[in-house]
């Protein structure tokens, strides 16, 4: 007597995604004749057809919708098994704390995160959100095992010195503007573009205003000053200026609003640092890997949209 088996799921499967027999042959590479083959025993198991041929295709019969419906949930726990065996050869295990500035936990750290989830799923990584300075202070005081932070023009020199660094993303500063503006299409406008434009600040913890206009416009005029980027992005989406978004979180914007990138000679980028003890443990090792694949990410996705 014929029985279900996990090749005639997967069969029956794709040729319901597909609609034709030869196409789920083609797919799953297998030959016309050992596509029917499954499907008769499939059918001989179920005590029922599974397909109405119907023209050049095929549709599910109520038998074979019931079958697709079991199948899906069969296999997606086959998969999630084959994971489970996996994870057995993975030795990487226990808690990690990873801290990063803003900016960098809009996109690349939750990508970062979901690698690292995939990867090593015994590994169980707290994420703190904070001031490159505070970030700093917390690593050497091993409360942090990785600190993301930015570096470079017009941020701080910061103390680094028997650190660990690793450049996991090299992007500066894009400036958003709204959908409607002039320079959307724009790909890459020149600084004097700029001029005289409106611009929606951010504003620092003490008050101090951050992200401000371009960094090299002199006299810029500033709309509106507002702590959270919510704020920011909203205001620019309603028309009321523009603003400095990091290229390391472009990817998150919201509809409504579009980066442009600035051509100036006057002004170099920043880059994006993953920083740890000078010999990281190997769960601090597997982290950088993951923030350094999910910059490459994030740089692969910019090209596409650019």
């Amino acid at each position: 007597m014929s029985e279900l088996t996990i090749a005639g799921l997967r069969v029956v499967r794709e040729i319901a995604l597909t609609g034709s027999f030869t196409a789920a042959a083609r797919l799953l590479g297998y030959s016309q004749p050992a596509i029917s083959r499954q499907v008769a025993a499939m059918e001989a198991a179920a005590g029922a057809p599974l397909f109405v041929r119907e023209g050049r295709g095929v549709r599910l019969s109520p038998a074979g919708e019931v079958v697709v419906e079991h199948a899906g949930r069969v296999l997606a726990g086959l998969d999630a098994l084959r994971q489970d065996l996996a994870s057995l050869d993975d030795r990487l295990a226990g808690r990690i704390k990873l801290g990063a500035f803003p900016s960098a936990t809009a996109v690349l750290v939750p990508l970062a995160l979901a690698r690292l989830r995939a990867d090593h799923p015994r590994l169980e990584v707290a994420l703190a959100e904070g001031s490159t300075p505070t970030l700093l202070r917390q690593l050497r005081a091993r409360r942090l095992g990785v600190a993301v932070i930015g570096v470079g023009a017009g941020l701080p020199d910061y103390d680094l010195s028997g650190l660990r660094q690793e450049v996991v993303f090299a992007g500066g500063l894009r400036v958003a503007v709204p959908a409607g503006h002039r320079l959307v299409g724009a790909g890459t406008v020149e600084v004097a573009e700029l001029a005289g434009e409106t611009w929606i600040a951010g504003e620092g913890a003490n008050g101090d205003p951050q992200f401000r206009a371009w960094p090299t416009l002199s006299d810029p005029v500033i709309g509106h000053v507002v702590r959270g980027w919510p704020a920011r992005l909203g205001l620019v989406a309603a028309g009321l200026g523009l603003c400095l978004v990091p290229e390391v979180a472009a990817l998150s914007i919201p509809a409504g609003v579009v980066t442009v990138a600035v051509e100036d000679p006057s002004w170099q980028d920043r880059v994006t640092l993953a920083v740890t003890a000078a010999e990281p443990a190997a769960e601090a090792a597997a982290v950088v890997t993951a923030l350094r694949r999910a910059g490459e990410e994030i740089h692969a996705r910019g090209e596409k949209r650019g």
